[in-house]
């Protein structure tokens, strides 16, 4: 599932492939974008900020990407087979004489001028592993609607930017409480651990090809809650539990230990 760490690798992917190379071959199968041609354009950079991907062509243009839930960004070398899915997925083709960048399932994908990326990522708080980072604003936004279950909070990239439902899961598990606590009701020592142990989540594995917050390697060990109901808890063996948070607008599976965190559950 991309958020900040896995967003953060893709982006280091595509701008090894593509910073510094003219376009040579450019297809965007999305309506709106059917008659753009970036061809003879050189990439300039592709950045991350929070889960969103910042693609910036010379002439001020900026190719803006969001993965969600399954999206995904592959990197293929001359005669590559391409694996990343069936061609009707396909949302994207960026090419260079030496790479081709291919996006699928992308539900986000639009074209805007470089001056006027704020429009699609100036609402975003801080970013974890961004150059803006700031914890005491993380920290302060998040407090700001006291009455806010934790979890949804964290999800709110409004507050800050980076976390999905992985670690939104894990976090609150290292903290001690369930998803369902009111942000307002954490401890003052717990609340002030929460901005520094999220960006020390994201940026172990921000290098790393399988995702772990437990530090171990090992497959059904890498993640303390998250997608383990209703197997033994790993700290205290209690079973997992699962349940839906948020509006119902979205797939958001939450995952618990009932004996290690304190708070409202479902």
């Amino acid at each position: 599932m991309p958020e900040g760490d896995t967003v953060h690798q893709a982006a280091r992917r595509l701008h090894s492939a593509l910073a510094g190379h003219s376009v040579t071959r450019s297809d965007l199968r999305v309506p709106k974008l059917a008659t753009v041609d970036l061809t003879g354009r050189t990439v300039l950079e592709v950045t991350p900020r929070g889960k969103h991907l910042l693609t910036r062509f010379e002439g001020g243009l900026t190719l803006h990407s969001h993965l969600r839930m399954d999206g995904s960004w592959k990197v293929y070398a001359p005669g590559e087979r391409w694996s990343g899915g069936p061609g009707h997925q396909i949302r994207a083709i960026l090419g260079t004489a030496e790479r081709t960048a291919v996006g699928y399932r992308l539900p986000v994908l639009e074209l805007l001028r470089t001056a006027d990326e704020h429009k699609a990522v100036g609402h975003l708080g801080p970013d974890l592993l961004g150059p803006d980072w700031d914890p005491e604003q993380a920290l302060g936004n998040l407090l700001a609607t006291p009455d806010r279950p934790l979890g949804e909070a964290l999800l709110d990239q409004r507050n800050l930017a980076g976390i999905g439902n992985v670690y939104k899961s894990e976090l609150c598990f290292l903290l001690g409480t369930t998803p369902w606590l009111p942000v307002g009701e954490l401890p003052a020592e717990t609340a002030s651990r929460l901005p520094a142990l999220a960006k020390k989540l994201l940026e172990a594995n921000r290098d790393r090809p399988a995702r772990t917050t437990t530090g171990r390697d090992r497959p059904g060990q890498r993640l303390y809650v998250y997608g383990r109901a209703p197997r033994p808890c790993l700290r205290c063996g209690t079973p997992i539990r699962t349940a839906e948070q948020g509006d119902g607008s979205r797939n958001r599976p939450t995952y618990w230990c009932p004996s290690c965190q304190q708070g409202p559950t479902p």
